[in-house]
């Protein structure tokens, strides 16, 4: 997979929203972040069936605890086709300031620490037809469900553009219509971000998140806010999944205690893929 990134003096004369968690939940250093991602790539568990993978879920807390499952993720959305990438479309629940619909920012490109990602201005366009797709620029300031991605995204796509949205309690069609409307599966791939269960001791995480990816693995939604903090935007690929009769792979699922060590209260991770119907 690629591994180079487009660095931050593209940034001159655009509108940049500027990292929020960098230092926090990821290293700030560049050398450090690109090390460590591709470590997680590297690592990753592998996918167990091969081909084209259209869209994955993938965690987004702080990469001592996610990291490694979100690595799974990517490793499965990487593949032969991944320099034909044009757009990466995010898709992210917002944890500061409610959202109303589908939440694009303002900003002009997204940057990180291994520097700056464009925003497709052509994919904004087509996103803003979708009913309940508006500018909603402060919510994206804070907020780390996208922008933890976006490393990831820069490591494995690198020429690719992004489209990042924050989902507010919104009809599941209108994300099923706009993944269609910025054709998810042909020259575009999708990353919904979104933990499992909060807060619960180990063993009853083990039990209630295995219960929740089994619910998407066989699109038996809704989920609930409780089972996923991205559950919106889950609910909207199920149903885009659903609709195109994709195949759903649980790649990889553990729990912070898995990683952190502490198991008195877990927050619970998964890696799951969307491949094209058979």
């Amino acid at each position: 997979m690629a591994t180079s990134s487009r660095r931050g003096g593209e940034a001159r004369g655009r509108t940049v929203r500027r990292p929020a968690v960098a230092g926090r939940f990821y290293p700030g250093d560049p050398g450090r972040l690109a090390s460590l991602v591709d470590e997680y790539l590297a690592t990753a568990r592998p996918a167990s069936a091969s081909g084209r993978v259209d869209a994955v879920i993938a965690p987004h807390a702080g990469y001592p605890y996610s990291g490694p499952i979100a690595g799974s993720a990517f490793r499965s959305l990487a593949g032969d086709d991944e320099a034909d990438v044009r757009l990466v479309v995010l898709l992210g629940p917002a944890h500061y300031l409610p959202v109303r619909g589908l939440a694009l920012p303002a900003a002009d490109a997204f940057e990180t620490p291994l520097g700056v990602v464009t925003v497709s201005r052509e994919a904004v366009r087509e996103a803003a037809d979708v009913p309940g797709v508006t500018v909603q620029d402060a919510a994206h300031g804070p907020e780390h469900s996208l922008e933890v991605e976006i490393p990831f995204v820069q490591r494995v796509f690198p020429e690719a553009e992004i489209l990042p949205l924050l989902v507010g309690d919104d009809d599941p069609g209108a994300v099923a219509e706009l993944l269609d409307r910025l054709d998810v599966g042909g020259r575009a791939r999708a990353v919904v971000s979104s933990d499992l269960s909060h807060y619960r001791p180990y063993h009853e995480a083990v039990v209630v998140d295995r219960a929740t990816v089994e619910q998407v693995r066989r699109f038996e939604g809704p989920i609930g806010p409780d089972r996923a903090c991205g559950a919106h935007a889950v609910n909207g690929l199920l149903e885009w999944g659903r609709r195109r009769r994709s195949r759903v792979e649980v790649v990889d699922l553990r729990n912070s205690g898995d990683t952190a060590g502490d198991r008195r209260s877990v927050v619970g991770y998964a890696a799951i893929a969307f491949r094209p119907a058979a």
